[in-house]
């Protein structure tokens, strides 16, 4: 068996930066006018009283 000195750490760099590039990604796609106007028009939507 090798040496995993450090392999944990190497883990989490790994699944943060993923994290970090995610929600880069997000970013990038709530910033479009179209999918802020979608996104509000679900939410008022959502709230609005049916009677």
């Amino acid at each position: 068996m090798g040496d995993e000195t450090g392999a944990a750490t190497a883990e989490y760099v790994v699944a943060t930066m993923a994290a970090v590039g995610f929600a880069g990604l997000l970013v990038v796609i709530l910033r479009s006018a179209e999918v802020r106007q979608l996104l509000t028009d679900m939410v008022q939507r959502a709230l609005t009283v049916q009677q």
